[in-house]
């Protein structure tokens, strides 16, 4: 519920500044909806990982605040996958790259430069990310011991952290109604934070998402 709750505040902390912008920027009033696919990884030394794709969905409003200068504010929807090294056993046993799944829920508000007016631009800023658990998919798997470690379970691994923080980055190209977008977002907190109130072997768990999104944006 406290997920929940601090994503709902962020919602409507993001409405009321796009109301507040529509009052005082005239160009303030293309809607869009984007769609793509994603290549996430977590950077850390504790597990040996994998990258996976998977999916997002998103909403943005776009308008201009200064001369070259526009804003974006976006509500997204990620479906990202991972893969985590682990063994039957802690030595010699049968070794499987085990996929996990983990659902999230975006607010980000992007400053934008237009490299060349509506049809270039590039993009950074800050976004909350608030996610549900680190979810085992391969079930049949889950007392296999993570690389690395002789008591800590693949299944142990499911409750990171909630709620992070990521910066953004990227470049958006194409038309007023109609763009192609990359963007890469760094997570300046630690996931795997939750992990180390859990009693496991190791107490210092710490890892950084790491998150490339190639997709498109229609806007209306």
């Amino acid at each position: 519920m406290k997920n929940y709750l601090t994503l709902t505040l962020a919602i409507f902390f993001v409405s009321t500044l796009q109301l507040e912008a529509q009052k005082n920027f005239k160009e303030f009033n293309v809607i869009g909806v984007s769609g793509g696919l994603t290549l996430y990884d977590i950077n850390t030394d504790d597990f040996t990982t994998t990258s996976r794709e998977s999916y997002m969905l998103g909403f943005q409003m776009r308008g201009n605040v200064y001369n070259n200068f526009d804003m974006i504010y976006g509500i997204s929807f990620y479906d990202t996958k991972i893969g985590i090294s682990a063994s039957s056993t802690p030595v010699g046993g049968n070794k499987e790259v085990l996929d996990y799944n983990m659902q999230s829920a975006q607010v980000s508000v992007l400053w934008g430069y237009k490299v060349i007016r509506e049809h270039l631009s590039v993009e950074a800023g800050p976004i909350l990310n608030v996610n549900g658990k680190l979810t085992l998919k391969d079930t049949p798997f889950e007392n296999y011991i993570v690389d690395g470690y002789t008591t800590v379970r693949a299944i142990d691994l499911e409750d990171v952290s909630k709620v992070n923080f990521h910066l953004a980055a990227g470049l958006t190209a194409g038309f007023r109604n109609f763009r192609i977008f990359g963007q890469y977002q760094y997570g300046v907190t630690n996931v795997l934070n939750k992990l180390n109130s859990q009693n496991l072997e190791n107490s210092n768990f710490k890892g950084n998402s790491s998150l490339l999104t190639v997709g498109v944006t229609a806007y209306f």
